[in-house]
């Protein structure tokens, strides 16, 4: 099932229900995360997707797909802080290769600060992104189990990537109403 960055985005736009297992196996603690996640797309021509572009290098007409995600999280192990956030992602396609590329982000999934990671697509359609990070090394798989059932699994991994610091699996359930066509 061959899929582009294109398809895989469109597929994504809606509002998730989500419910995430993550383990810090630094500390040996296990949470549990329900979310909900609005992801919305974006012109390539909005002024702050050029700019995200132009900031990290990238000529913005190389720019497909752009989408906003903003997500409203609470866990079970702190009850009293609610994890709220946004963050634009602009995808920019190899021109040599439809299945690889870059994901500009404007905040970073390990850290909290702008991004770039290396994606591409496996034979099967999985979404694979790994993204650096001063400290760390973020690597998410996210695929379609169906048209409104996302899989997701994360790991932050050591800066040399040789150490696995935390592990997460999401499953993502699109509300109804909020379909892509």
């Amino acid at each position: 099932m061959e899929i582009d960055i294109q398809a895989f985005v469109a597929q994504s736009i809606g509002r998730w229900r989500s419910q995430r297992s993550g383990h810090n196996l630094a500390f040996q603690h296990f949470e549990e995360v329900r979310s909900v996640v609005d992801i919305a797309p974006r012109s390539v021509e909005d002024a702050d997707v050029i700019e995200l572009c132009k900031s990290n290098g990238i000529d913005p007409e190389l720019a497909t797909s752009p989408f906003f995600m903003e997500w409203d999280a609470e866990s079970d192990w702190d009850d009293e802080e609610k994890n709220t956030g946004s963050c634009l992602l602009v995808p920019v396609p190899d021109l040599n290769d439809k299945v690889r590329g870059q994901l500009l982000r404007s905040q970073g999934y390990a850290e909290v600060m702008p991004a770039v990671g290396d994606y591409r697509f496996t034979e099967e359609g999985m979404f694979v992104l790994v993204t650096p990070y001063e400290q760390a090394a973020a690597e998410e798989r996210i695929w379609f189990a169906t048209k409104n059932l996302r899989l997701r699994v994360s790991n932050i991994l050591t800066s040399n990537g040789e150490g696995v610091l935390t592990t997460s699996f999401a499953s993502e359930v699109r509300s109804l109403g909020t379909v892509a066509n």
